[in-house]
């Protein structure tokens, strides 16, 4: 039997990972020992004049693998594979796409199960804190090792479009084009506050050891479980979830039981909270909540976002989705309001869709039309 993938899929991808022989200074005042490494994939071909990359910059739990299949046994495709292949709206006829696991990520980057090389033993909670900077300056030391001088575009998500909006901050003549989606200019005090539930959970898990539970031989399951549990609540909409569970009940009758699947909703998001806390590694989820929490550009100029926008030039889309309570789009509206101060190129749309903040991963006629025709426009 032959086995074959779609023909608008980028295929097989084998991850690549690139050391870094400089270390990295952070924000927190620490740095990175050099050998630090990055793990990442591409798709598409870079052309001769270097000037069709895109990069990929991942959400809270994403990594580097945003399209195609590892193997032929993969039963799921990259986290966004419905906008990356030939002829989709990231179309890798045209563009060289590049995605990449974040520095303190658990999925090949250097990160809390990383081996230290000081001690000779994993990091686990020694880590130190990353920021959306830290990252970004990372990213960038990626593109110089690719021979990207600069990005047609660098796009993302949720966290990813903190980063997307920091690249036009940081290295404004080093893309051409920020496009972020569901995001956000900062964290509202109450998704500070889910974040602050969601670490707590972990925190206060028995298994949890400080953030050394590896040297214990244990993993806090538990509490990334329920770390897990609090997110996807807030990336779902009431309606989203009203739609595919409503009411329903796991058996046919109620039973009366406070501790065991009763509501189908329930054994859902268990089942979310198992399956996380069998892949993820919980000192990661704390640093990547920590760098959403701390993400605010804006602070070094008094929180006028408009003037710490002011020396940007790579144009901006925006785009946000009606029913997304975790990063509404009013959040999307007020890096619109602020560019327009500042007098940059800025283009925004608000897609209808009942998904929620989850709905930046899924194929959306409207949202794939709308991101389609940007990107067509970008010239290569």
């Amino acid at each position: 039997m032959t086995i074959s993938f779609p023909k608008d899929s980028v295929g097989l991808v084998i991850p690549q990972t690139m050391a870094f022989n400089e270390p990295l200074m952070l924000v927190c005042g620490k740095e990175l020992a050099a050998g630090y490494q990055i793990t990442y994939e591409t798709y598409g071909i870079l052309n001769p004049e270097c000037n069709n990359a895109i990069l990929i910059c991942h959400a809270l739990s994403g990594n580097h693998h945003a399209a195609g299949y590892h193997s032929y046994e993969d039963r799921k495709p990259g986290w966004w594979d419905n906008y990356i292949g030939p002829n989709k709206p990231i179309d890798t006829n045209r563009f060289f796409v590049v995605s990449l696991n974040n520095l303190g990520g658990c999925n090949g980057s250097t990160g809390p199960t990383s081996i230290n090389p000081k001690t000779g033993k994993v990091y686990g909670a020694s880590f130190p804190i990353v920021t959306v900077e830290d990252w970004v300056h990372s990213q960038a030391r990626l593109a110089d090792s690719l021979g990207i001088k600069q990005w047609a575009a660098v796009i993302g998500g949720s966290l990813g479009g903190m980063q997307a909006i920091q690249w036009a901050i940081t290295y404004p003549d080093r893309l051409r084009h920020c496009i972020a989606i569901a995001s956000a200019p900062k964290l509202s005090a109450q998704n500070i506050a889910f974040n602050e539930v969601a670490r707590q959970a972990i925190v206060s898990d028995p298994d949890f050891f400080d953030g050394n539970f590896t040297e214990h031989n244990t993993v806090p399951k538990h509490g990334l479980g329920l770390a897990r549990m609090v997110g996807h609540i807030t990336y779902l909409s009431d309606d989203a979830m009203g739609q595919k569970f409503g009411r329903d009940l796991k058996n046919e009758k109620l039973n009366y039981d406070i501790y065991n699947v009763e509501f189908q909703v329930e054994s859902y998001l268990r089942y979310q909270g198992e399956e996380f806390s069998g892949r993820f590694d919980a000192n990661t989820y704390l640093l990547m909540t920590k760098a959403l929490d701390y993400f605010d550009p804006a602070s070094k100029h008094q929180g006028d976002l408009a003037k710490t926008l002011s020396e940007v030039t790579a144009n901006f889309y925006l785009i946000s989705f009606t029913t997304d309570w975790r990063f509404s789009p009013a959040r999307s509206k007020e890096i619109v309001d602020a560019l327009i101060a500042a007098d940059k190129n800025v283009s925004y749309i608000e897609v209808d869709a009942p998904q929620g903040h989850d709905a930046f991963l899924i194929k959306i006629p409207r949202y794939q039309e709308a991101l389609t025709t940007y990107l067509q426009r970008i010239a290569i």
